[in-house]
């Protein structure tokens, strides 16, 4: 030990003041390899320090050289390449195996690594210097590096000369290199790598680590290596060194142990009297520990010199992998050989490294997740096992980390908060569990309100769950503190309230909160079980509990939705199991009832409506008590707004009868969606209060919106009805007379300037005309005539909906800090519902696919609110007919091109509409073949529209610039497609036209695979910029509507879908009894021939559908100026990455000084969204 510490502290001076090897240069050219005299066997040298002779610096370090010849010298600039085949008849000749043998053993990781390490071994025993050069020459290809070192570069250079030569020729294909090459083989690589060096030691651990050539020599070139500024090398290098140096702290801790047992025995012989001494035994012995000893120099030796010369300068290197293999290894270090690391000199390294405790903090915001989690995890030791912990400031770094959206990250917040919170608890330390529980539970309510981070509860739980899961399903207390009087403040209750639901929630599910995933998505039989008895005392708890908690909330509206949840995560048969459950029920019904008949808050009465749906349910035994309480509520609230509605109808109804009418009718309409109310009769007295309203101009939201609900409802659950049973001819006929008005009613409001009326009626109009569509009554012949269809002018108005109120900016509206961002959401969500309403209305064939031109036009401008619904729209139609959807496409852009002529005739900007070109280009996937048919109507859609004749008063060919837009599309076409495109070019153009800009770019564009080199060369012609105008927003007219007649359309199978009936629009509860019986409409196999003639017919694709007549629309009371959004600012977790192979001098750091940590993510932790949307957002908007 005491000869160890001197040789640690004898090469104090081989530490380098630099992190990336910058003094390799001053150090490079140092002495010549050493040429002993010639002879068989070299004299053995004095094995103490014997790897440290020739040493001056790391990157100075010599190989000795084994007796031989003396080769003639040669320059310093000699080339190191040697043929492959040169090296490969070398290898035959000396039957040693070659360095791409081990090479090829590693990379595959399947190959036995003791076969491969034995096979070299009896090379290097015939000749060590052939062996000792085919395992540099491995290194050198481990690194990446394709050069080869010669027997004439190993006998005459230094090692800093050699890698200077391999630094030179490293003529690398890309920046990467094995040890970090993407994918599985790197993973297969390093393990590989890390084995060969482990084996390798373990096989020379009995002879070979001391003869004082192999190790020395090798670990002497790996030290110089990873001093070099090329990252290859010094990544490779430092881990092939600092994982032999592991294999040597094994050797030398079993020699350790050898020479103590042996020292004993020597001891033990020694003492005993002279005539009883074993002479021979104690020579022997003696003789065997002056071995062990000199070979626990021998490591210790080299042990030291890889220390100093490798580990201290690289546990800090600018690659973060490099740092963490030498920290790695010095934990196992201090593991395996305690006495001689697990001291200061070596422990300093390890607290320098972790002693900044706010690089540390900032790691938790890691952009890797899993770096995150094991920082936290560190933390969490770090205030487990030391004195002073974390103080309160530097923990509230990690518990906000509770609400991220990465599970794993969340999971190991939840574990540092618990054990935060129970500290706390121990310092007020409780008699029983029940003690215990309680003040948890008043611990975290505390720190739920401070966080600040509201409406969140399920993701604070999800993370606790693991560690808290017991704490968590303690119904008991929590329902205890809720029953007591005077136990909790009213925010305390309503925070605890919410926990509980989500504990119930995450018992009975055992899925993470929506935003959160999971690792594996199916449930072992375990967690099922779990699972199981989770549900089964939670029912068996609350079935008593939760009436008495709903009376004593039923007046708190946000305590009493979030109470009336529990049922629906019940077993619910376990009221059918007990006769004295059944009072329970009654109870339970009574008081969903009784919170009806209090509220008037549309969330409670949803919740009250979906709770009464359930219960409800045929599939349940008691279900008929339900349904005759329900009915029973009905009947009270038809009463009460029976009282009032003839004095609503005559406008002599006063405030509070207003007032009265209009609560019972929304209470009407929240059940409705849960219960037929075909049999109370009120569509007309809902309809006629509608048309009363719109002509007196009084319009009332109060009162209209519960109207046109109530309407809505009557009609889908008589639709139902009439599919479940077979109606009179007269029963049809007054239904389609029911639906026709409601929907005429319904098109009038799209232009008042009530938004929720207008919305409202939005919303029911896209319901209806989907449900009362023909493809949902074909597969019923008597239902046919029950079809609706839109007129032209309610097209028109559905279209101008669109411009007018979806794709709009947010409008600004005064609102708080706080509710601003909830507004924004809410409002966001209602446009999204209304775009996909619209969508499916021509997914499902009720709108012609010219209809989407009003949706495929906003497709760039608003991609980040709209894009995943637009995108699935323009990928359901190619489905239903791809032809026309191509052409939908062209005529999208044909309309945007005409309004840009319209406003700013003198100015011709096309960037905006051919960066939607390209947007919708890409659209069209990869099958060329696939898309070929559609491309070509594209196209010559786009050819006629640029040489149409000009109308009346218009210059002639205002449409050429067009092309520049159509050739954005060119990339996709065929080769022979884009002959015969040439060719109809010229054909429908001037001749003189051949010669302008437009046209000869897109000429470019159909001879080149890509567009890109034509576009810059005619990138002239039109100026850039940044202000682009946006488009207008414009109001088709009953004039162009998207069809011309409606039989042909009806009959037309092209537009029809295999899809199934999708789910409605409107954001209203909707439970119907049973699921309509209807089959599915027939698929329709579109012809994509090769064929390049025209692909469909005048008549399908009419000229009157190609332009449509659109209008400045004068809806708004004020005008407001629109300004082109301004690009959105870079990404902050974006960073740049450096492909450069050599590393700048100037980022070395000041040796003295540990390298700053820089979070590799600007921005915080992720928190869930609160737009409560699902995983599958498109699924619940368009199935």
């Amino acid at each position: 030990m005491a000869s160890r510490s001197s040789a640690l502290d004898s090469l104090e001076e081989l530490e380098s003041p630099t992190d990336s090897g910058s003094d390799y240069e001053a150090t490079m050219k140092g002495t010549k390899r050493r040429k002993p005299a010639v002879s068989k066997q070299p004299p053995k040298r004095t094995r103490h320090n014997a790897a440290l002779k020739g040493m001056s610096s790391p990157s100075g370090i010599s190989v000795p050289t084994p007796p031989g010849p003396s080769p003639q010298s040669i320059s310093q600039g000699t080339s190191m390449q040697l043929s492959a085949r040169s090296v490969r008849s070398m290898n035959e000749e000396s039957q040693i195996i070659s360095a791409k043998d081990i090479y090829d053993a590693v990379c595959s990781g399947k190959s036995a690594m003791v076969t491969v390490v034995d096979e070299w071994l009896d090379s290097y025993k015939r000749s060590r210097e052939a062996g000792l050069l085919v395992l540099i020459n491995f290194i050198v290809q481990s690194c990446g590096c394709k050069g080869v070192v010669t027997r004439k570069m190993f006998d005459s250079m230094q090692n800093a000369e050699i890698i200077s030569t391999l630094t030179k020729e490293f003529n690398e294909d890309s920046v990467n290199y094995p040890l970090c090459t993407p994918g599985p083989q790197l993973k297969r690589f390093k393990a590989g790598l890390c084995e060969f060096a482990r084996v390798l030691v373990r096989s020379c651990r009995n002879s070979l680590v001391y003869d004082e050539y192999l190790f020395p020599s090798l670990l002497a070139l790996l030290t110089g290596l990873s001093d070099s500024q090329v990252r290859a090398f010094r990544h490779t290098s430092t881990l092939l060194a600092i994982k032999l140096m592991t294999g040597l702290v094994e050797v030398a801790v079993v020699v350790s142990v050898q020479l103590q047992t042996t020292q004993q025995q020597y001891n033990t012989e020694n003492s005993k009297r002279a005539h009883d001494r074993a002479s021979d035994r104690l020579e022997e012995l003696q003789a065997t520990v002056r071995e062990l000893r000199e070979n626990r120099e021998e490591l210790s030796s080299m042990m030291n010199a890889t220390f100093r010369g490798v580990f201290v300068h690289r546990y800090r290197d600018q690659l973060p992998e490099i740092r963490a293999v030498c920290i790695e290894e010095l934990g196992l270090w201090l593991k395996m050989d305690p006495e001689d690391f697990l001291n200061d000199g070596c422990l300093k390294y390890l607290g320098w490294t972790m002693h900044d405790k706010e690089r540390i903090l900032s790691m938790v915001l890691d952009k890797d997740p899993d770096v995150a989690v094991e920082v936290v995890n560190l933390l969490l030791l770090i205030q487990q096992r030391t004195e002073e912990g974390l103080d309160e400031e530097e923990c509230g770094h990690i518990y906000p980390l509770v609400y991220a959206s990465h599970r794993g990250l969340a999971s190991a917040a939840g574990g540092f908060l618990y054990n935060k919170l129970k500290g706390v608890m121990t310092s007020h330390s409780q008699e029983n569990d029940k003690a215990n529980n309680a003040a948890f539970f008043q611990i975290l309510i505390s720190f739920y309100i401070q966080s600040e981070f509201h409406e969140h509860g399920a993701y604070l739980v999800d993370s606790l769950w693991h560690v808290a899961g017991s704490e968590l399903r303690d119904w008991e207390t929590m329902t205890t503190f809720l029953l007591q009087d005077d136990e909790l403040m009213y925010e305390e209750e309503g925070v605890l309230i919410e926990l509980m639901m989500c504990a119930i929630r995450q018992a009975a599910q055992a899925t993470p909160p929506v935003g959160r995933t999971q690792g594996k998505k199916n449930l072992s039989m375990k967690d099922k079980k779990i699972q199981e008895q989770d549900k089964r005392r939670i029912t068996t708890h609350f079935i008593p509990l939760l009436p008495q908690l709903l009376a004593k909330y039923s007046a708190d509206a946000r305590n009493v939705k979030l109470l009336l949840k529990a049922p629906l995560y019940f077993d619910l048969e376990m009221y059918s199991s007990a006769q004295w459950l059944e009072k329970h029920l009654d109870l339970l019904l009574s008081q969903i009832c009784g919170i009806v008949e209090k509220h008037t808050e549309v969330a409670v009465l949803e919740a009250c409506a979906h709770l009464a749906s359930t219960l409800s349910s045929d599939c349940y035994t008691f279900s008929s008590r339900a349904q005759l309480a329900f009915s029973q509520l009905f009947d009270v609230l038809t009463e009460c707004f029976s009282t009032y509605v003839n004095d609503l109808l005559q406008g002599t109804a006063d405030d509070d009868d207003t007032y009265s009418g209009a609560t019972a009718l929304k209470r009407i309409a929240a059940l409705s969606s849960a219960k037929d109310p075909t049999a109370w009769k009120l569509f007309d007295s809902c309809l006629e209060l509608l048309k009363s309203r719109m002509e007196s101009r009084e319009l009332d939201k109060e009162l209209m919106v519960p109207a046109m609900k109530c309407a809505a409802f009557h009609l889908m659950w008589a639709k139902v009805n009439v599919v479940n049973s077979k109606p009179t001819e007269a029963e049809l006929k007054r239904l389609k007379k029911e639906v026709r008005s409601f929907c005429r009613v319904c098109q009038d409001c799209l232009s008042l300037n009530q938004t929720d009326i207008r919305d409202q009626a939005f919303e029911l109009l896209c319901d209806l005309l989907l449900l009362y569509s023909m493809g949902s009554v074909r597969s019923e012949p008597a239902l046919r005539a029950l079809a609706h269809l839109p007129s032209d002018s309610l097209r028109s108005e559905l279209a101008a909906f669109l411009l007018d109120y979806v794709f709009t900016d947010t409008e600004d509206v005064e609102l708080d800090a706080e509710s601003e961002e909830e507004m924004k959401i809410s409002l966001l969500q209602k446009k999204r519902n209304q775009l996909a309403g619209y969508c499916k209305l021509v997914i499902y064939g009720v709108l012609d696919l010219t209809a989407a031109t009003d949706v495929f036009k906003h497709y760039s401008k608003y991609f980040k609110d709209f894009g995943d619904i637009i995108k699935e729209t323009l990928s359901k139609s190619k489905l239903i007919n791809p032809v026309q959807s191509a052409k939908t496409v062209c005529l999208s852009l044909q309309q945007l091109f005409s309004e840009m002529l319209t406003e700013h005739h003198s100015r011709q900007d096309l960037t905006e509409i051919r960066d939607l070109a390209k947007r919708l280009a890409m659209s069209f996937g990869i099958d060329l073949h696939r898309v070929r048919k559609p491309l070509v109507a594209l196209h010559m859609d786009g050819i006629r529209f640029a040489f149409r004749d000009p109308q009346e008063g218009e210059e002639p060919n205002p449409n050429v610039a067009f092309l520049k837009i159509l050739s954005e599309f060119s990339f996709k076409l065929l080769q022979p497609d884009r002959a015969q495109l040439a060719e109809f070019l010229k054909s429908a153009c001037p001749s003189a036209a051949l010669s302008w800009p437009p046209v000869k770019l897109y000429q470019r564009s159909l001879e080149a695979r890509s567009t890109s080199k034509a576009t810059e060369q005619e990138g002239g012609d039109e100026v850039p910029s940044h202000d682009t105008p946006v488009v207008k927003r414009r109001r088709t007219t009953a004039q162009g509507s998207a069809s011309t007649t409606r039989g042909p359309w009806l009959d037309n199978s092209s537009i029809q879908s295999s899809l199934h009936t999708p789910a409605l629009t409107s954001t209203v509860q909707k439970q119907p009894a049973k699921r309509m019986a209807s089959r599915k409409p027939r698929p329709v196999e579109s012809d994509i021939s090769s064929s390049l003639t025209e692909p469909e017919s005048e008549d399908e694709f009419s000229p009157g559908l190609q332009m449509r007549k659109v209008k400045p629309n004068k809806r708004r009371l004020a005008s407001s100026s629109k300004n082109t959004p301004s690009p959105g600012q870079q990404d902050l977790n974006s960073h740049l990455n450096l492909l450069s192979l050599i590393e700048d001098d100037i980022a070395e750091r000041d040796e003295d000084e540990i390298e700053d940590y820089q979070s590799d993510s600007d921005t915080g932790y992720t928190l869930p969204s609160t737009r409560h949307t699902s995983v599958s957002v498109l699924d619940e908007l368009f199935d």
